[in-house]
């Protein structure tokens, strides 16, 4: 299948879109210029302050804060030098790895996380990567200012109010992560907390943005044929399952399997980890103590990606010419690791990489037959080698771009924004919401559970029922529809209604009641919590909260005799769309026999259950 032909820009007026990939390690931009008329062109920011220019298309994810919570350093300038001293010096606190803590399920007291760095204590993390993103922006802007001739300085200003960004996000990020990073970006100034203003953030997974690189870079499939995109970051390993259709010049693509990232936080900061933990515990004690650091770190930007062969040492130099001790393998300042040590470093990350494609190889609903392999972690030739070795017996072909790998969430970012080669994903969980079906006596796990007398209706009732609106792993198209009618009994007229999306997460196949598996969750119900339990059992948490306004829903609320008076019955429909790469909710109801919609909150950390909302 050849290389897509991109389409000229279709827009009325000039625009432009930004992508940040901020990494675990490394964070990079990518950015196109959108001419009506005229077919857009991805490239990438190359230049960053205090950035080496033979290694300019990323920086570190790294900040500096001093002792007040004030950035005094971010990204490459936090390695240089002078800026080391003074940290030393005045204290400052080093914060690095702060990607991780916005996982879902962010314990770092245990393998492997507890090698991550803890968040500075005055510093909240939607503060922290609203630091980063503004660093971020300021490059950009300055970038294409002095760079792009053609427009000269007036581009920015001229589309700034207009500039859409795209945030990618590993794939198993949702709802909240996403709110988290929303909140970030207003924060940072990319766009305003206004309403016109919520459509210039986009989101994306990583490893939809590494299928539209890869797809840019020469990526084909053949007929009923599928690939795994790989993308192997700092922090996870991602995992996408595509085949493709063509209709005329048009190429699209289709998810055909659930993507995978929760089962492979094995990136490369853990093995830089293990080797960490190595070194410590053979210079515990000893003079070199105190170098643990700085030859974990060089082990980071060398070592571990330049490794390809366990049968020959690697050297990692650290300190002056007289430091020797051959007791510990040091020599002239020189460390010296055998290479099937190394080699062990990188073992958990090659198994969960190894495991997470015959997983996914096994649910895909087409054969898969290559695997592309992209990201900064991509770059290392002993897991590209590990890969084909492990793969090629098993009738995959590991393949890996040619060009800048590490460049591939940013640029493919950009992709995802105008080429949209994506037509159908696959749901990666079940969703629906909490509510109270029909005592039905017949039922034997009704008669077991018992019933609640609904007051103002005098109806029988069983309540914890888990009403799904979509299952998980459902192959769903970008303009389909989940709908699930409901209704509310009130003494009242209600005013709003506010209804919890829940998302279950675990292993049935068939969830009905959300006491089953479900943790900590009915708990925290039962008490009146307003903010979901951070439970690492938990089963079902809170997607988003959508919210409508009924006033004018008056010929959906129905008067109705009730025990003791009348009460008020308001029927209602919950909409779910998931065809995009963010979940859209909405509350609908006939008025006249026309179709309204109410108003949608996404993506809160908060909720408020609607306690009597019944299944109609």
């Amino acid at each position: 299948m050849s290389q897509p032909r991109r389409k000229p820009f279709s827009g009325s007026q000039r625009g432009l879109v930004v992508a940040f990939d901020v990494g675990t390690t490394f964070s990079g931009i990518s950015y196109s210029v959108l001419d009506p008329g005229v077919v857009p062109e991805i490239r990438g920011v190359t230049r960053f302050p205090a950035q080496n220019p033979s290694d300019s298309s990323k920086i570190p994810s790294v900040l500096y804060y001093d002792a007040t919570g004030v950035v005094r350093a971010i990204g490459a300038e936090t390695q240089l030098p002078a800026t080391i001293e003074q940290a030393e010096n005045e204290q400052w606190i080093k914060v690095e790895w702060f990607k991780m803590h916005l996982r879902p399920n962010s314990d770092t007291s245990s393998p492997p996380f507890n090698h991550i760095p803890p968040l500075p204590p005055n510093k909240s993390l939607v503060e922290i990567l609203a630091d980063f993103l503004q660093y971020l922006l300021s490059c950009v802007k300055s970038f294409i200012e002095e760079t792009v001739v053609l427009y000269g300085p007036n581009l920015w200003a001229s589309v700034q109010n207009r500039i859409i960004y795209v945030l990618s996000h590993p794939n198993d990020w949702e709802g909240l992560q996403q709110s988290y990073m929303r909140q970030a970006a207003v924060l940072a100034g990319l766009v305003s907390d206004t309403v016109n203003d919520e459509d210039r953030i986009r989101f994306v997974t990583e490893g939809e943005a590494s299928l539209h690189f890869c797809v840019n870079n020469g990526l084909t499939i053949g007929q009923n044929e599928g690939t795994i995109v790989l993308d192997a970051g700092g922090g996870t390993i991602d995992l996408s399952a595509y085949s493709s259709s063509r209709s005329g010049d048009a190429i699209t693509f289709q998810e055909i399997s659930r993507s995978e990232c929760t089962c492979c936080f094995a990136g490369s900061i853990f093995v830089t980890g293990e080797a960490a933990l190595y070194v410590q515990d053979k210079l515990k004690g000893t003079p070199f103590n105190d170098d643990v650091s700085a030859i974990r770190d060089i082990f980071d930007r060398t070592t571990k990606l330049q490794f390809r062969n366990s049968n020959e040492p690697s050297f990692i130099r650290f300190g002056r010419r007289s430091d020797t001790d051959l007791a510990l393998d040091i020599r002239s300042g020189q460390m010296k690791i055998q290479g099937s040590d190394v080699a062990r470093f990188f073992e958990p990350s090659v198994k969960a990489a190894l495991d997470a494609i015959k997983k996914q190889r096994s649910n895909a609903r087409k054969t898969i037959t290559s695997v592309f392999l992209v990201g900064g972690f991509a770059a290392s030739s002993w897991l590209l080698h590990q890969l084909k070795d492990k793969l090629q017996p098993l009738g995959l072909s590991v393949y890996r771009p040619d060009t800048h790998v590490n460049k591939a969430v940013s640029d493919g970012a950009v992709s995802f924004y105008i080429d949209h080669f994506v037509t159908t994903r696959v749901s990666r969980w079940s969703y629906g919401t909490d509510c109270f079906s029909a005592y039905d006596p017949n039922d034997p796990e009704h008669r077991r559970r018992g019933y609640s007398v609904h007051g103002v209706s005098g109806r029988l009732r069983v309540s914890d029922v888990y009403s799904v609106i979509l299952q998980k792993d459902v192959q769903i198209s970008e303009e389909q529809e989940f709908r699930s009618p409901y209704f509310y009994n009130t003494i009242t007229p209600l005013n709003t209604i506010s209804v919890d999306i829940l998302r279950y997460e675990g292993a049935n196949n068939n969830p009905q009641w959300v006491d089953v598996d479900a943790g900590m969750f009915c708990l925290a119900l039962r008490i009146a919590c307003i903010k979901r339990s951070q439970s690492s059992t938990e089963m079902y948490t809170t997607a988003c909260t959508v919210t409508a306004n009924v006033l004018r829903a008056f010929y959906t609320i129905h008067r109705k005799p009730g025990t003791a008076s009348v009460y008020y019955k308001t029927e209602y429909d919950v909409i779910l769309l998931f065809g995009l790469t963010e979940l859209k909710a909405q509350i609908a109801w006939k008025d006249e026999n026309v179709c309204l919609f109410g108003l949608w909150r996404i993506y809160t950390e908060h909720f408020a259950f609607i306690q009597g909302a019944e299944k109609r």
